[in-house]
């Protein structure tokens, strides 16, 4: 069985908590059982500086502001799928805020760039590596599910893995538009059926 996992930082590369950890020791404890992972991280400074000759394996005109390429490679054991995004992620600091500790302020974008990725890969539009599951971690990745439901298409099983549920990734309604997703995504309930949204209340 192949499984996506879509993290926003993984050790040793990039580092701000147990998160780190813990998606980098998951694809070798799952491999024990037979299961294939491959791991979507950002392009981090780091992340690419520990890249030895990655292949290209899909390149974006437009990632939220610009051309990117979705490079595969292995670095510390790990398979990984890197998205080289240099407008969104090369930059100093650690994965979500500056040298000055401030949040960078298109946050959104950035790790919306991630899911969406994460959500074209699980609908087969990488022909190399197409996953039975996705296995998304903290907000950061949460949004892959999202892009899944409304694209239509057949998808993968997900799983969703809340490390810290003290951060929630709470951005303003208006930029639904901004990240792909339709105006009706802004609701608690997916009515599939129907083609739309329905508000019980929440």
């Amino acid at each position: 069985m192949k499984v996506l996992s879509v993290v926003s930082e993984l050790y040793p590369f990039m580092k701000t908590g147990g998160l780190a950890d813990v998606t980098a020791a998951l694809p070798v404890a799952l491999a024990e059982l037979g299961l294939w992972v491959t791991t979507l991280v950002p392009g981090y400074p780091t992340v690419m500086a520990a890249l030895g000759r990655p292949q290209v394996a899909l390149t974006i005109d437009d990632l939220f502001g610009g051309p990117a390429r979705i490079l595969a490679g292995q670095a510390n054991g790990l398979e990984l799928l890197i998205i080289d995004a240099p407008h969104l992620f090369d930059r100093p600091g650690n994965p979500y805020s500056g040298p000055d500790g401030e949040s960078w302020p298109d946050n959104a974008l950035r790790f919306g760039a991630l899911a969406w990725i994460a959500a074209k890969i699980g609908l087969g539009d990488l022909p190399s590596f197409r996953p039975s599951v996705i296995h998304a971690h903290d907000w950061q990745a949460a949004l892959t599910f999202a892009y899944l439901a409304y694209d239509g298409r057949p998808r993968p099983a997900t799983v969703l893995t809340v490390h810290n549920l003290a951060f929630q990734g709470q951005f303003p309604a208006p930029l639904l538009s901004t990240l792909r997703l339709p105006e009706r995504a802004f609701a608690c309930y997916f009515a599939h059926h129907q083609g739309q949204c329905r508000d019980h209340g929440c």
